[in-house]
């Protein structure tokens, strides 16, 4: 079986068109890298257009999507295998354990809440998988200024902020996770006397 990039992105169909073609250039990016996909299982927005890009390269395409999306029609039922499950954590733990790498494209709060918690897991040392933020047009610039002031106030410590790597294009996400040093995390909590 070939390595999956797990990829969180935006299901929305109102986005500047850059969104989706950053999508697009991503799937065909990754299958000329050797990498197939596993992802949300939806045929709308960002998700649509990176899954349509890895199949029509030639890619494997592995959705997981909840019952309620499937009886919404948002299921890509090209994909090459399509795991229904009931609830959105399930989702997430399936996508998760599949997954060789994981990457955050732009995206709402269920992008947001999903790469954190994959990123709070390294921190945890409960896997060492890359993980790749792609700040196209500075999107994720406010997140990482936050990042930088939890690290400032002592809620996180500076090594946290290598857990993770940032990147601007396409082509540079799948440049870093080959680059990936699988940082361990220094413990997490400060030690106070």
């Amino acid at each position: 079986m070939s390595k999956l990039l797990c990829v969180y992105c935006s299901s929305s169909d109102r986005l500047d068109p850059k969104y989706y073609a950053a999508a697009d250039e991503l799937g065909r990016e990754m299958v000329a890298h050797g990498w197939g996909l596993v992802y949300g299982g939806g045929r709308v927005g960002m998700m649509g257009a990176l899954a349509r890009s890895v199949k029509s390269a030639g890619g494997r395409v592995v959705g997981v999507i909840p019952e309620f999306m499937v009886a919404k029609e948002l299921a890509y039922n090209e994909a090459d295998e399509l795991i229904r499950v009931q609830t959105m954590r399930e989702r997430k733990a399936a996508m998760e354990q599949r997954a060789t790498a994981f990457v955050a494209l732009p995206g709402g709060w269920g992008t947001l809440e999903e790469i954190m918690e994959i990123i709070t897991l390294r921190q945890l040392d409960v896997h060492r998988k890359p993980c790749v933020l792609l700040n196209q047009d500075g999107f994720y610039d406010d997140l990482l200024a936050l990042f930088r002031k939890m690290v400032d106030g002592r809620f996180n410590r500076p090594s946290n902020l290598e857990l993770f790597s940032v990147a601007t294009t396409p082509v540079e996400v799948i440049r870093q996770l080959a680059d990936d040093r699988h940082t361990v995390a220094e413990t997490k909590w400060f030690v106070t006397t």
